[in-house]
């Protein structure tokens, strides 16, 4: 699977972001073209429009975030804090309450 290269921007002026998306191979730049839609049977599994190795997936995780997205739920850094500050008073009621 080339390598893939992901830029994200604002588009204000659209109410979303913008992604592009290219691969270098033996020096021939290659750029994603738009999605295109096409009605399908609901009932048929279909392959995925795109696959993504870990590298390019955190590339583009790094970009939205770059744009000022995060995530809704409480998974990631906020979650880990929330996490851990409930964790940190827990350990203060034990050291200063003597219990648990």
């Amino acid at each position: 699977m080339p390598s893939l290269i992901f830029q994200a921007a604002r588009a204000p002026w659209r109410s979303g972001i913008e992604l592009h998306m290219a691969s270098r191979t033996d020096g021939v730049l290659s750029v994603a073209q738009p999605v295109v839609m096409k009605a399908q049977d609901a009932t048929v599994v279909h392959d995925p429009f795109l696959r993504l190795d870990f590298t390019a997936a955190q590339q583009l995780m790094d970009e939205l975030w770059g744009c000022g997205l995060r995530p809704t739920e409480g998974t990631g850094s906020a979650g880990s804090l929330a996490a851990t500050e409930r964790h940190l008073q827990d350990m203060r009621k034990l050291v200063f309450e003597g219990k648990p």
